[in-house]
């Protein structure tokens, strides 16, 4: 069986399957369907860039600079594997004519080291510390699509959805914290066609798993709560307890979320009015208890029952992002906020803590004032059409600044597309 994760299957001509995904490519910019003879993690993350209208040349933003970056990576956990990395990936990368690179969780570079020649190619596309690679941003990348997926993967060529980066080709795997789950960022080798070859992704794996257990035998268990439930950005829940990963269905993703937001517990019919609304009829308690019956196969006494409830102290990324605003940290809760809540749940109660944490996070960042936090807003799918963040954006640059032109370029596309003068 053909590793799915694998660019190319052995025997591949790369010359001709270059070609071939290239044609692919071009197809799907052109008419929106996917060849199937690209691979289905790569044809996914196509169609994600897209969504996010990632564009064909585009530039990775630098999020991170100077002291900034310094402290954030001196502070990250990450750093203490470092010298591990170095030690398995760096000698490679150098002698290699690689780059070794380390992103955190959100895609933004950490560490960028390798071959001096490699490095200053790659420098042309902002392949940079403290540039954002995640899929968003840059579109399908290794470092990026292996956050998206939670799985390690190569990425070939013309595999790239941005044609900028369609000269290189890399291989990332996820690192995780390895007594809560939660998803630290990424280690990834980038450089020529030939790490399309299966070492390249088993080299990466096994760094991964080796910094893994490094923190592991390094770092003690924190006190708090071992379950944790992430829910920003995702179309369907992430659930770590003890360090076990499940990715929830939609349903349950739901029923998790409203669960988690009301640590008092919900009765069965006001869990289904939180859930299915005015579309609640005679039928939605059974098909209540049915979901509930198969939530409780999965997360086992976790789920209480009158009222339901969580029996154990869960802590989401809501409540993190939340807590950050609550506290006055808008910075923190930006980076806490990779995405709206269930974006694609209609549940009334999912709707409603959606649209408080991303109304009370956007106000914050107007308020404050920050050209670098209006920027990261303005730079999302959901910020992109936003013409008071825009406003504000051009209101917070110095008059001839060069980050200046382009919001007032789009602060004047938005007034004539809602008609003001």
């Amino acid at each position: 069986m053909v590793n799915p994760w694998l660019a190319m299957a052995p025997g591949t001509n790369p010359a001709e399957r270059t070609r071939a995904v290239r044609r692919a490519h071009e197809e799907f910019l052109t008419e929106g369907a996917v060849d199937p003879t690209v691979r289905p993690v790569v044809a996914d993350s196509w169609r994600r860039s897209a969504d996010a209208r990632v564009t064909q040349e585009c530039v990775a933003p630098i999020e991170l600079a100077d002291d900034t970056l310094e402290a954030y990576r001196a502070e990250h956990p990450l750093a203490r594997v470092m010298p591990l990395f170095r030690e398995l990936l760096g000698a490679i990368a150098y002698d290699g004519a690689h780059l070794m690179a380390v992103c955190d969780e959100q895609g933004r570079l950490l560490w960028v080291e390798g071959h001096t020649g490699v490095r200053d190619r790659a420098e042309r596309m902002n392949f940079v510390a403290g540039a954002r690679w995640d899929e968003r941003h840059a579109g399908t990348n290794a470092p990026g699509t292996a956050l998206s997926i939670d799985h390690a993967v190569q990425i070939f060529a013309t595999e790239h959805f941005n044609r900028t980066v369609q000269p290189w080709t890399c291989a990332a795997a996820p690192v995780h914290d390895p007594h809560t789950g939660r998803l630290l960022g990424a280690v990834d080798i980038t450089g020529g066609d030939h790490l399309a070859a299966p070492h390249s992704l088993a080299l990466v794996q096994a760094t991964a798993r080796a910094a893994e257990a490094q923190l592991a035998a390094t770092s003690p268990r924190t006190r708090g709560p071992r379950v944790s439930l992430s829910a920003l950005g995702r179309d369907e829940a992430l659930l770590v307890a003890d360090g076990r990963r499940l990715r929830l269905g939609r349903r349950h993703s739901e029923i998790m979320v409203l669960l988690a937001g009301h640590p008092e517990g919900l009765s069965g019919d006001r869990l289904a009015l939180e859930l299915y609304g005015q579309r609640a009829d005679r039928r939605s308690p059974v098909t209540l208890r049915a979901e509930l019956s198969r939530l409780r196969r999965l997360v086992g006494p976790l789920l209480g029952s009158r009222p339901y409830r969580l029996c154990a102290p869960v802590r989401t990324d809501v409540a993190v992002a939340a807590d950050a605003l609550a506290a006055g940290d808008t910075r923190t809760a930006l980076d806490a906020y990779p995405g709206p809540l269930l974006p694609l749940s209609e549940a009334p109660g999912v709707c409603r803590m959606r649209q408080v944490l991303e109304d009370g996070l956007r106000r914050a960042v107007v308020s404050h004032g920050d050209p670098e936090l209006l920027r990261r807003w303005a730079q999302t799918p959901w910020g992109e059409d936003d013409l008071e963040v825009a406003e504000a954006l051009v209101a917070a640059v110095p008059e001839g600044a060069p980050g200046r032109a382009v919001p007032a370029a789009r602060v004047r596309r938005l007034r004539e597309v809602y008609g003001l003068a």
